[in-house]
C-alpha cells in the first residue's frame, strides 16, 4: 500500500534500552525512500537528531484507520527548503498490520525458565505477547491456575542479540489439546524497557512469519 505525503509516522528504536518514540511526517516518497521532516521527541517535545544507521520500527495509520508497522533505518539526509531525513522503504509485503487490541500474540517458541518456590522449569512457549504466552508442560509440574510464578524468557533478535525478560507472573490456566498440556500466563510487574523488547521481538517474528507465506518454499 502507498504512504501518502503528509502521513504521520511514529518511530520507536530498536535494540535500545530506552523507551522513546518520534513522531513525524512524510515530505516525499520514491520507491524505496521515504523523506521525512525531522522528527519530534514525543515525551520531551524537542526535535532530534537522528543517526545513519539507526534502526527503527515504525507506524502509521491509513485514511480508513487501519494501523501497519515496518521496520526501517537511516539511509541519508537530505538539504533543502525543508530539511529531510531519508529512510529505507521496505516492500508493501514487509508491512504488518498492527491488530486492535493492545498486544498482538505471535505463534512462536521461545525458551523460557519457570520459577515456583524452589523449583524451576525450562519449557518452550507456543506463543508469546507482551501481556502474556502460552506454554508447553512436560514433566511433572507443582504449580497450577491462580499461582504466581517468575519468569526469564529469552529473547533471540534477527541480528544476533538476545534480551532476557526476568518478570513476575500469573498462571491462569492449564489445560489439554492435541494431546499436550499447556498453560496460559500473565505476565504481572513487566516494566516498560521488558515490553518494548517483547513487542520487538513480535515483530519480527511475525514479519518471518508473513515472508514464510507468501514464499513457502524459502529457507
Amino acid at each position: 500500500m502507498e504512504i501518502k505525503i503528509g502521513t504521520q509516522l511514529e518511530l520507536e528504536p530498536t535494540y535500545t534500552e530506552s523507551v522513546e518514540k518520534f513522531r513525524c511526517k512524510v515530505v516525499e516518497q520514491t520507491e524505496n525512500i521515504i523523506y521525512i521532516d525531522y522528527p519530534i521527541n514525543v515525551a520531551t517535545n524537542k526535535t532530534a537528531f537522528l543517526i545513519d544507521g539507526s534502526e527503527f520500527r515504525a507506524t502509521f495509520h491509513t485514511d480508513d484507520k487501519l494501523s501497519f508497522a515496518f521496520s526501517t533505518e537511516v539511509v541519508g539526509r537530505r538539504a533543502g527548503n525543508i530539511p529531510m531525513i531519508m529512510l529505507h522503504c521496505p516492500k508493501e509485503d514487509d508491512f504488518i498490520k498492527i491488530q486492535r487490541r493492545e498486544y498482538v500474540r505471535v505463534e512462536t517458541p521461545v525458551d523460557i525458565a519457570i520459577q515456583f518456590q524452589d523449583a524451576k522449569y525450562q519449557l518452550v512457549t507456543t506463543d508469546i505477547s507482551a501481556g502474556g504466552l502460552a506454554v508447553l508442560l512436560k514433566g511433572v509440574i507443582n504449580f497450577q491456575a491462580g499461582d504466581d510464578v517468575q519468569l526469564t524468557i529469552v529473547l533471540p533478535y534477527a541480528n544476533g542479540d538476545v534480551k532476557y525478560v526476568i518478570t513476575d507472573a500469573t498462571v491462569v490456566r492449564i489445560f489439554e489439546k492435541d494431546a499436550q498440556k499447556i498453560a496460559t500466563i500473565q505476565l504481572t510487574d513487566t516494566d516498560d524497557v521488558d515490553q518494548q523488547h517483547i513487542v520487538r521481538f513480535c515483530f519480527e517474528r511475525q514479519l518471518v512469519n508473513r515472508r514464510k507465506e507468501i514464499n513457502p518454499f524459502d529457507d
